[in-house]
């Protein structure tokens, strides 16, 4: 499959197109909006004051509930926008966001409200697509599961087997150690209150994939692959397979994974190659976690540069924004990966 995602953050609507879908799914709609309703934010305070039903329309690729083979098209309208909160940033882009960039691009023309294409509201189509990938997963048995590993430096318990994710998907702040989780929400309380925002990271697991997908060759690795759909996720500035960075850390042998005989199959006793030993699934959970950055637009004043002029300025972002997106984040990086999944297995 491959998935175009289309619209603005402040435009009528937003959405996205998948290709390659097979016929004969019974697309489950049900099991879509739960997750969406996992990226909405939440009368908490944790997260923007932005309000959008998120109810997905299937304009294409759908008859009689069951896809046609043809691109599937869904569809999800926007309406709670408040644009004249960015005519300030018009021609003064937001320090770590994509306005210059995406402003040099389209050589001026960029939709600048709310973020426009680069905005985190396009993650909602993204989240819908990904929901159409784990019913084609689950066929196969093979599900997606994560939590999330650490907040301005206050990290979760270390997870021991991938199963212990299973459940997660239904707690609305989705950590393994729930008094670690409080002090995750107290951290982005005081950054809010402070007119900042934090950063963290997510560790998700992939698990099902059978062992000898992929290649190391370029464009069929398979950490090249999920990276590819990770990094296409804004604010994700980092990605880590297996113990990551810790390996650094580590001698041979404690960073290789034993082999071992269980119930009649092939395993590894540990995992810190992330479920990939030369490109290729070696058939343990694909294990990796992604760093997102901390919101670009903060209340406190930041220096940037008029467009217009070239002159040096200082910017006061308004509007609603979430002071820490990680924890809406958590279904949008499982959506990723079970597109990147349907990608390894040929689908």
């Amino acid at each position: 499959m491959r998935y175009t995602v289309f619209g603005e953050s402040h435009g009528p609507a937003i959405g996205v197109v998948l290709e390659g879908v097979p016929a004969g799914l019974e697309l489950n709609m049900e099991a879509m909006a739960k997750e969406l309703s996992r990226r909405a934010p939440k009368p908490d305070g944790l997260s923007t004051a932005r309000r959008e039903t998120d109810e997905v329309h299937v304009l294409s690729g759908l008859f009689e509930g069951k896809t046609t083979g043809t691109p599937l098209t869904l569809v999800i309208q926007n309406g709670d926008q408040h644009s004249s909160d960015y005519e300030d940033i018009r021609y003064i882009p937001r320090p770590g966001h994509g306005d210059y960039a995406g402003f040099v691009q389209s050589k001026g023309n960029l939709d600048y409200r709310g973020g426009g294409h680069f905005s985190g509201r396009l993650t909602a189509p993204l989240v819908a697509a990904g929901a159409v990938a784990r019913q084609l997963l689950a066929r196969r048995e093979i599900w997606v599961g994560s939590h999330i590993s650490a907040i301005y430096g206050v990290s979760d318990a270390v997870l021991n087997e991938a199963e212990e994710l299973r459940e997660l998907g239904d707690k609305p702040f989705p950590v393994l150690n729930d008094a670690k989780g409080e002090q995750m929400r107290q951290a982005i309380r005081e950054a809010k209150e402070e007119g900042d925002s934090v950063g963290g990271s997510i560790e998700c697991a992939v698990v099902g994939l059978p062992a000898g997908l992929g290649a190391p060759d370029f464009g069929r690795n398979v950490e090249g692959i999920f990276s590819q759909y990770l990094f296409a996720v804004p604010a994700v500035k980092a990605v880590c397979f297996g113990a990551g960075v810790a390996l650094s850390y580590m001698r041979g042998t404690e960073a290789n994974d034993p082999f071992e005989v269980r119930d009649g199959k092939v395993v590894t006793r540990t995992n810190h190659a992330g479920g990939v030993n030369g490109g290729i699934t070696n058939g343990m959970p694909v294990l990796f976690e992604v760093t997102l950055r901390p919101t670009p637009s903060i209340a406190l004043p930041q220096e940037s540069v008029d467009l217009r002029t070239g002159e040096e300025t200082e910017l006061e972002i308004r509007g609603r924004h979430d002071p820490c997106v990680v924890h809406r984040a958590v279904p949008v990086i499982e959506a990723a990966a079970a597109l990147a999944a349907c990608e390894v297995l040929g689908m």
